[in-house]
């Protein structure tokens, strides 16, 4: 695809963000568009986003669990970068007008205190540069009409994400095995969703590592202090006004998150 219609469809996912109005799935668009497109559509539409201010502060990894990839269609790992915007702290209230179509998945996400510059990042080698871990929400949520996308739609739409939650519990994944770990999330004060490491490619970590690799063969290093969402740990769930979400992952602690208001579309 050439670079003028790349700057097109970028520019058009980035006005949907800005103005709440979908815009046109890129596999109905260019059907004949592949991943590397995607990319770089992606990478145009993360432009506009620098270019009004924002700033990149880590990357979140898509479509890990099979349990996400049933709900999408979608059965590869993609990923996304993540900005300052999109970052909120542990006991947020998330305003729906400011979405779309959001949608809510639980994880854990791992803050860097050293570059990891792949190919050749081992699991070991994720451990032994990460600060801590913590659990995360994330807000999925899409620029395109509807959640029935495929693979080319979500990777440039910057792996479909919304915005963040943070958690303020931390712990040393050295004293962990997060496959084991087992994370639930309740809403409104009943739980709706249980799941563990394991189901993110066998660990968060086994993520991490695959995010690291693929990055470095395009030549983008894992920066210290970039916070990564390692992937889905349990379904995606709907939010509506007025709903209060906890994820507890043991031997790590918990985070909370309200919704006030309705989504955009």
């Amino acid at each position: 695809m050439d670079s003028t219609k790349i700057e097109s469809l970028g520019d058009a996912l980035y006005e949907a963000l800005r103005s709440g109005r979908p815009t046109q799935k890129i596999s109905a668009l260019e059907p004949e568009s592949d991943i590397e497109d995607a990319y770089r559509i992606q990478l145009r539409m993360l432009e506009r986003r620098l270019a009004a201010g924002d700033e990149v502060v880590g990357k979140k990894i898509g479509l890990t669990s099979r349990a996400i990839q049933d709900a999408l269609g979608v059965y590869q790992p993609d990923f996304g970068q993540v900005t300052k915007r999109m970052l909120f702290e542990d006991g947020a209230t998330i305003d729906l007008s400011t979405l779309m179509q959001p949608r809510l998945e639980g994880e854990l996400a791992f803050r860097l205190k050293e570059d990891l510059i792949g190919p050749g990042v081992t699991v070991t080698d994720v451990i032994r540069a990460t600060d801590y871990v913590t659990p995360c929400f994330e807000i999925v949520d899409t620029r395109f009409d509807d959640w029935k996308i495929k693979i080319q739609d979500t990777v440039a739409d910057n792996a479909s994400c919304g915005v963040f939650v943070l958690g303020d519990a931390k712990a040393d994944p050295r004293d962990l095995d997060l496959s084991l770990a087992g994370m639930v999330i309740e809403k409104n004060g009943e739980v709706v969703a249980t799941g563990a490491g394991a189901a993110v490619q066998g660990s968060p970590v086994m993520a991490v590592a695959w995010l690291a690799n693929t990055l470095g063969r395009l030549g983008i290093p894992l920066k210290a202090g970039e916070i990564i969402l390692s992937g889905a740990q349990a379904p995606l769930l709907d939010v509506r006004d007025g709903d209060h979400f906890t994820c507890e992952i043991a031997g790590i602690g918990s985070c909370e998150m309200r919704f006030v208001g309705r989504a955009m579309v």
